[in-house]
């Protein structure tokens, strides 16, 4: 088993800056990539980014490519998503997860992760 555990969300003016934490513990050594999504009120869980812990390579969503950096801390076995020039349609519960699947292509979809942390609310203020 894996326990994910989120943190650095919270309330934000636009155009802020946060960045989020995710801790990871139990059978990490067996995972192979860390992904970030979110969830606004009303919506679908939606992918954000992803990096793989051997090679850190990553993937992002189009719409936050520019304003969005994954990194991680192998050592640390944390997993961090710097949030740059929010926007108020950023606004969501943001989770991460990971998976021990080797996928080869784009880590984006929900159902290749195997666990989940409980969230970090990020609220932007127009």
């Amino acid at each position: 088993q894996v326990q994910l555990v989120e943190s650095g969300g919270g309330l934000v003016g636009a155009g802020g800056s946060l960045r989020l934490s995710c801790a990871a513990s139990g059978r990490t050594f067996s995972t192979y990539a860390m992904g970030w999504f979110r969830q606004a009120p009303g919506k679908e869980r939606e992918f954000v980014a992803a990096i793989r812990w051997s090679g850190g390579s990553t993937d992002y969503a189009d719409s936050v490519k520019c304003r969005f950096t994954i990194s991680r801390d192998n050592a640390k076995n944390m997993v961090y998503l710097q949030i740059d020039s929010l926007k108020p349609e950023d606004t969501a519960v943001y989770y991460c997860a990971t998976t021990f699947s080797r996928y080869s292509g784009p880590l984006s979809y929900t159902d290749q992760y195997d666990y989940w942390g409980q969230g970090t609310q990020v609220t932007v203020a127009s």
